[in-house]
């Protein structure tokens, strides 16, 4: 028997006596104990602070990034071990990959986001915003990792990917993190985290684990932590009302256990392949992780007209659901985490069963197959019918976190949405309908109740992820009921664990602290050409200033026979009354064009390739006859990595393209992304 260990303050270590005893879920069988009794708690936030949170506000975000994608990368690859322990959780094959490799996903997918932010440790936030007539202030936003710690109090029903989701964008922000995961299943978190432990990957102090019941975990948080918390809604609204929490304002993100609701569309009958995709639907969440997710569907809410071919056709899919040990290859939905999880569904089950009636499954009487059905934590799905949503609302308000769901009619689709907004807020949504109009319908008026709406038909079916699987680029949280929270979605999900601050003062000074060049600032001429400079000889602000060239009829001309673009304003000159245009004018695209060839250096250099443009704007007619000039002005560079061995080490340089005429006013602005070669290593 294993007596599981917390991970703090650089070591690991046993918490006082046993504070809960781990059973395996399939077997009943006595696994270990742990406890985090004794932890010094107030020592564990100091620890990560100074000794994580300093060592990671150094890191860029190009490092912070490369740091997950190499622990992603080293839990791959050890991941056989953690399928083996996870089948003690309850989980099958599937359930599994769901928590493991969903988990690591998520690693990836956060690393990936390195490309969207600057090769520094902060982040500028948004455009420049000009403060004076004269151009000499100006203000700005930046945003700086929260000096604090991230606390995650996660739920028992995915102990590997309810840690990764959320320390993935602590640390690619620059915040370090202490977990708690649910004591019944810290086991398997455990185990990966003494892996991440042991790669040395991370700064020590940027990752502690408590496996305990972690009383006291919250007493010594502060204005720059963040607290994160998945679980009951109950449990959520009494540790966000905490004093210590109140009292320093102390970020709080919950996501809660909400009242889910799949949706079919009047369109998918008995027959298209609409109703059966959404029985398929309905049934996967009902039996994957045998119903523990927050965003497994809860309420089937169908057209009244189609109950009873709904209920016929759930029926006869989840007869052949087959419930038991994982290990057996016929097995396709596992146990609950734990007798003391089947004793709270049991108890909503008969809660529920005051006012509905159960029309499929039954809680003693089902079949197990490989284990002992009373010494595992095994529950039969159960899925009741409810034809009076509108009064009968213990299915609005009781959720039972297991293999439980209940079919409800609707009138029409106005119905259909308040049915659904009854859940007082979910995390998620989804109506399966061939109908783009209904579904626009359903999405523009229910999405205020809702975190997440997926549209599901045949079009989409075989790619999609489905009703329950939160993605990482996209936000994960929902209001009311589901805690109002936010967590993930890509950068924003980042900037969550970020101070947003607004800096004002003089372009110059804006572009020191930024690394980005703002107009208005110092532009010293490049010596050389900055098309002659290496990657890191370059510097912000450096600037080309180019020849001139006199914009003629020939020009244009000659650019629309090129291009096809024989737009009236550029060709003719009888087409111009009651237009903006005085006469003909030159294309945008050809003062751009022609921009190119005044500031390129055209032998062969650092630079490797030009690859995109971005903020491209034509701000002033150029007629026949305008003399037009650049300034191209080195604007930010970020760091790239190689690839391999054989990779060219290179970085990306943004240059500000600023196309001016003979008055000095600009005609054209835009920012172009270059590859630029780093000098020799050798």
């Amino acid at each position: 028997m294993t007596i599981y260990q917390n991970y703090a303050l650089g070591q690991w270590q046993s918490g006082e006596g046993v504070e809960t005893e781990l059973f395996n879920a399939i077997t009943g069988e006595q696994i270990g104990t742990c406890s985090s009794a004794g932890l010094d708690y107030e020592a564990m936030t100091a620890y990560a602070k100074e000794k994580g949170g300093r060592a990671l506000r150094k890191l860029t975000f190009q490092q912070r990034g490369l740091m997950l994608k190499d622990l992603a990368m080293f839990l791959l690859k050890n991941k056989r071990k953690y399928y083996e322990l996870s089948a003690a959780t309850g989980a099958t094959r599937v359930d599994s990959w769901i928590d493991i490799e969903g988990g690591i996903g998520n690693l990836f997918a956060n690393a990936s986001l390195r490309r969207q932010f600057p090769d520094l440790p902060y982040y500028v936030d948004g455009d420049p915003i000009g403060l004076s007539k004269g151009g000499s202030f100006m203000g700005h936003h930046i945003m700086v990792p929260k000096e604090g710690v991230a606390i995650h109090i996660n739920a028992f029903n995915f102990p590997i990917w309810g840690m990764l989701e959320k320390i993935a964008v602590n640390l690619m922000a620059g915040v370090p993190a202490i977990v708690k995961p649910s004591e019944f299943t810290c086991y398997l978190t455990e185990l990966m985290v003494r892996d991440i432990i042991a790669s040395k990957i991370l700064p020590e102090g940027a990752l502690q684990l408590v496996v305990g019941l972690g009383r006291g975990i919250l007493d010594h948080v502060s204005s720059g932590d963040v607290v994160t918390f998945t679980g009951s809604a109950k449990t959520g609204k009494m540790l966000k009302s905490l004093p210590v929490i109140v009292d320093n304002s102390v970020s709080f993100n919950l996501e809660a256990d909400s009242l889910n609701a799949a949706i079919l569309g009047k369109d998918a009958v008995p027959g298209t392949p609409e109703f059966d995709i959404f029985v398929k639907e309905v049934q996967k969440e009902i039996t994957i992780k045998a119903g523990q997710k927050c965003t497994s569907v809860r309420r089937i809410i169908v057209p009244e007209e189609l109950m009873d071919d709904v209920q016929k056709a759930l029926s006869a899919r989840l007869a052949k659901n087959t419930i038991g040990d994982p290990s057996d290859a016929t097995v396709r939905m596992g146990s609950l985490a734990s007798q003391i999880q089947v004793d709270r569904v049991r108890a909503n089950v008969e809660l529920l069963m005051q006012e509905q009636d159960i029309v499929i499954g039954d809680m003693d009487n089902f079949d197990v197959v490989g284990a002992d059905k009373n010494k595992g934590a095994f529950f039969s799905p159960i899925v009741f019918r409810n034809d009076d949503p509108h009064n009968k609302l213990g299915a609005h308000n009781v959720e039972c976190f297991g293999p439980v769901s209940t079919l409800m009619p609707y009138k029409d689709l106005d119905d259909a949405i308040a049915i659904a907004k009854l859940g007082k807020g979910s995390l998620v949504s989804s109506i399966v309908t061939a109908d783009d109009a209904i579904a626009t319908d359903y999405v523009l008026n229910a999405a205020s109740a809702h975190g997440r709406i997926l549209v599901l038909n045949e079009r989409c079916a075989k790619e999609s992820t489905g009703h329950g699987s939160p993605l990482p680029m996209l936000t994960h949280g929902g209001p009311g009921r589901a805690g109002g929270g936010e967590e993930m979605g890509g950068k924003r999900g980042v900037l969550h664990y970020m101070q947003r601050t607004s800096i004002q003062g003089h372009p110059q000074t804006i572009t020191a602290i930024t690394k980005q060049f703002q107009v208005g600032a110092d532009q010293p001429e490049a010596m050389p050409h900055v098309f002659r400079q290496h990657f890191e000889d370059l510097k912000i602000g450096d600037t080309v200033f180019t020849h001139k060239h006199t914009v003629t009829e020939a020009d244009i001309s000659n650019f629309a026979n090129v291009s096809g673009d024989n737009f009236y304003a550029h060709v003719d000159d009888t087409s111009l009354d009651g237009t903006i245009f005085e006469k003909r004018v030159a294309h945008g695209y050809f003062i751009l064009s022609k921009a190119a060839g005044l500031f390129v250096e055209p032998k062969k250099g650092p630079v490797l390739l030009n690859y995109g443009i971005d903020e491209c704007r034509f701000t002033k007619p150029v007629y026949i006859g305008t003399t037009i000039g650049v300034r191209f002005t080195v604007k930010e560079k970020t760091d790239q990595e190689k690839k391999n061995d054989a990779d060219i080490a290179k970085g990306i340089v943004r240059f500000l393209v600023d196309i001016f005429d003979e008055t000095g006013e600009t005609v054209g602005i835009a920012t172009i992304l270059t590859m630029v070669k780093k000098r020799d290593q050798d």
